[in-house]
């Protein structure tokens, strides 16, 4: 018998619509004790996933709102147990006190995701599903959510599941053959598992191969803008970002840290990081921003440097663009183009040299498109794309297992010093959609999501 909790599904802010949920078994009844139904049935008679009009009550017993209940009983829930809504009208006051009367009826407070964590243990959800529920939530952009759908809809799950089954398959007739010798049981070959093997490793890496993709997708790409002092990089920023986010001086070295911000810059997200003007320093506070500011650009995706267009190139300038110029993705822009133009694209070591005002907004355009076009990946967003850590390690795990096992299998090894990696493999596998999670990473995993889902 699981305990009837209850919370706000739908936030403290003032809306439309706001919505109570409880799930457990004694949901309908508690209900029933803050929530009277117009036409005077109980509610735990209420006609199953059906809106039925009522007067929601305070702990007094008075009347706070008329609003709709819905009542959908288990296994065919979101959590696989009897559930109650209350869609009331979206004031914190009326939401607070229903939650109030609801406790005092006997329910207790959802803890961070426990709704999603009881589908998850009652095999409403799997791992991957349960984890794109918050990954929907939090989605700011399109692809985000779209690719977060796919796999709350089981993308993820389906392109898994045909390699599991695979493996149970191969691991299950070695054990029949092995345990049952006198029945009549197709003799075990390894050999003739070995071209499913090679096709499930290859399916494993191409599964890896999303996960630049749908990091950048989730998290952003890490953009470190660099330069030396007073050079527009705080500018760059707030220009981007739409408002003053960084303080902006004509003194140089204003920056002592990195300053992070992340705003969509065309259709990409970036994790814009403004660093500390790179240059040698007797300010041991301001050499540390600087420090702090080669350790960004190490382990930035993209580089944008800036430079004062309006000033030949200084020695200062060039040691930055020694640092930075052989990066992977790396971008230069020749800044304060409203003020004359004393440095050309030809004099900057950049495949990509923009010039810009952060001032006005010239350049950005370009910036924008040039974004777009070094991170657009190739696979589709549809819940296909690995988009966690946790899952690649998981998936990693079970690759390497595999291509172990395809070794042992190719050095002539005994099946069962083969099948061991096979196992292996199945258990990595088994964490990404939560067969074999350990209770620790589950409770880690459900701490993300907010109170109420």
């Amino acid at each position: 018998m699981s305990h009837t909790i209850a919370a706000v599904s739908t936030g403290n802010q003032i809306s439309a619509i706001g919505i109570i949920r409880i799930t457990g078994d004694e949901c309908a009844v508690i209900g029933g004790k803050v929530f009277t139904c117009k036409n005077g049935s109980p509610l735990s008679e209420a006609p199953n996933r059906k809106l039925i009009l009522g007067e929601l009550h305070d702990k007094h017993g008075r009347v706070i709102d008329s609003c709709c209940a819905i009542f959908t009983r288990g296994p065919h829930s979101y959590t696989g147990e009897d559930t109650v809504e209350f869609h009331c009208h979206g004031s914190p006051a009326v939401l607070a006190a229903g939650l109030e009367a609801l406790y005092i009826a006997g329910a207790r407070p959802a803890k961070r995701g426990e709704f999603t964590k009881r589908a998850f243990l009652n095999g409403q959800l799997d791992l991957t599903q349960a984890e794109a529920v918050i990954d929907l939530i939090e989605a700011d952009s399109a692809d985000a959510a779209a690719n977060a759908a796919g796999q709350v809809g089981g993308k993820l799950q389906k392109k898994l599941d045909p390699i599991y089954d695979d493996l149970t398959n191969l691991c299950s007739h070695f054990h029949a053959v092995l345990d049952y010798p006198d029945e009549d049981i197709e003799d075990f070959g390894l050999d003739s598992y070995e071209a499913s093997l090679r096709a499930d490793a290859k399916a494993l890496n191409a599964l890896l191969n999303t996960y630049g993709q749908g990091r950048i997708l989730r998290s952003g790409v890490a953009a470190a803008i660099v330069g030396k002092p007073n050079v527009g990089k705080s500018s760059l920023l707030n220009a981007l970002a739409g408002y003053d986010r960084v303080i902006v001086t004509e003194i140089a070295g204003t920056t002592r840290d990195t300053v992070e911000e992340t705003v969509m810059v065309g259709h990409t997200k970036l994790r814009l990081i403004d660093t500390a003007g790179i240059r040698d320093t007797d300010d041991r506070i301001e050499a540390m921003g600087v420090e702090r500011s080669r350790q960004a650009v190490e382990n930035a995706d993209l580089v944008i440097f800036v430079c004062d267009g309006s000033n030949p190139l200084t020695d200062e300038d060039e040691a930055v663009i020694d640092f930075c110029s052989e990066h992977e993705h790396a971008i230069a822009l020749i800044n304060k183009s409203d003020l004359g133009s004393a440095v050309e694209p030809s004099d900057l070591p950049f495949m990509y040299v923009i010039p810009i005002c952060a001032q006005t907004g010239e350049g950005l355009d370009q910036l924008a498109d040039l974004v777009d076009e070094m991170f657009e990946g190739d696979a589709p967003c549809d819940g296909t794309l690995l988009t966690n850590a946790r899952q690649y390690d998981a998936i990693r795990r079970a690759f390497e297992a595999m291509n172990s096992a395809l070794k042992g299998l190719k050095l002539g090894l005994t099946p069962d010093a083969v099948l061991t990696d096979v196992e292996e493999a199945m258990f990595a596998m088994g964490e990404v959609t939560g067969a074999t999670v350990r209770e620790d990473i589950t409770a880690r995993i459900f701490e993300r999501f907010c109170v109420g889902k």
